[in-house]
């Protein structure tokens, strides 16, 4: 999640009646928490007039995707998403996965969709191959270059 995001998750808050919001994407975890002014005594902190925003501390994104990476068979190559959005494995809940475990697919096979501004996006296979592992959950919210799947050549 970059800073723009997170402006605007700030905004999203400021505009509602929220009080709290827990974010989480993978690893990294966001809490925003308006404080309201008779909460805070007003003799140990001046009164705020935007949010305090906080960060609960995580292990940085890097190394564990390079850990990931690590742990990777050899052999095996990624299909990683080329946006950030929401991945479905299906084109419609009533309509089958494109693609599961085993499966043989070829190059330009689409393999899911990812929902980014109300646009559906069909990911496609790079390479040939068996569907190794599925890295991703349907309707889970997915980062730039996140691994999907494995596909072993």
């Amino acid at each position: 999640m970059n800073l723009s995001e997170i402006k605007q998750l700030i905004e999203i808050v400021n505009g509602s009646d929220l009080q709290e919001t827990i974010i989480e994407e993978g690893d990294f975890k966001i809490t925003l928490r308006r404080f309201s002014s008779s909460a805070v005594p007003a003799s140990s902190v001046p009164v705020q007039t935007a949010p305090l925003l906080q960060t609960v501390p995580q292990l940085s994104a890097q190394p564990q995707q390079q850990a990931a990476k690590a742990e990777q068979p050899t052999g095996l190559a990624d299909v990683c998403s080329p946006i950030v959005g929401t991945f479905y494995q299906a084109a419609s809940p009533d309509s089958p996965p494109f693609v599961s475990i085993n499966d043989t697919v070829k190059k330009g096979d689409v393999l899911c969709i990812i929902e980014a501004m109300k646009l559906m996006n069909e990911i496609e296979a790079e390479i040939s191959g068996t569907i190794v592992e599925i890295l991703v959950e349907n309707g889970q919210a997915v980062e730039y270059d996140q691994p999907l799947f494995r596909i072993k050549p």
